[in-house]
């Protein structure tokens, strides 16, 4: 009966350790070497990533959400407005597609831009948190970037109104390898 139960913890104490290191390797301190000035944001729609750029070749490395394809875009920006428990208030294009949407949505659990709101030149895309942290990893926007709603608290905490943003399909060959590189032993997970 004693092993039986020392097993049963075991097991069940490898299973915490699983969860609790995925969720932290939602975000990484990796080596980026693109020349992007330090405190610059580069989101690359084909690896679904957006790095925070620290300078001296490293960044912070977040999963995130992409538009779908039909709804993915690239050029520069900058941060115009950051908003903690935004309301969401879909567009009217948005409301065409799905007249089921409300006009508002209030801050809350139901809310699918979050706990945080940073956004992007025009206000029609932002990079948000959500309420649906499955689709992170994917295609599922209507253009904006979606963040588990932990990193986009992370990152809201570290940029400004100003701060430049970069949006590519892909990085260079040379900054993908760089970027896709462990963090060796000056780095790990980004707190």
């Amino acid at each position: 009966m004693f092993r039986a139960r020392s097993l049963v913890a075991a097991i069940a104490a490898l299973f915490v350790m699983v969860a609790v290191s995925g969720e932290a390797r939602a975000r990484d301190f990796v080596n980026f070497e693109t020349g992007h000035a330090a405190g610059t944001i580069v989101i690359v729609n084909a690896d679904k990533h957006l790095y925070y750029v620290l300078g001296e070749g490293r960044a912070i490395r977040y999963n995130i959400a992409v538009g779908r394809p039909s709804e993915q875009w690239t050029g520069a920006s900058v941060v115009t407005r950051m908003r903690k428990n935004p309301g969401w208030s879909p567009t009217a294009s948005m409301r065409r597609a799905n007249r089921r949407l409300p006009r508002y949505v209030p801050p809350g659990p139901r809310n699918p831009l979050g706990v945080r709101a940073i956004y992007l030149g025009w206000t029609l895309y932002r990079i948000h948190g959500t309420n649906a942290p499955n689709s992170i990893g994917r295609a599922a926007s209507s253009g904006c970037f979606r963040m588990r709603n932990e990193d986009v608290s992370h990152l809201y905490e570290r940029v400004h109104i100003g701060s430049p943003v970069l949006v590519v399909d892909e990085l260079p060959e040379a900054a993908q390898q760089v970027a896709g590189d462990a963090a060796g032993d000056t780095g790990g997970v980004a707190d």
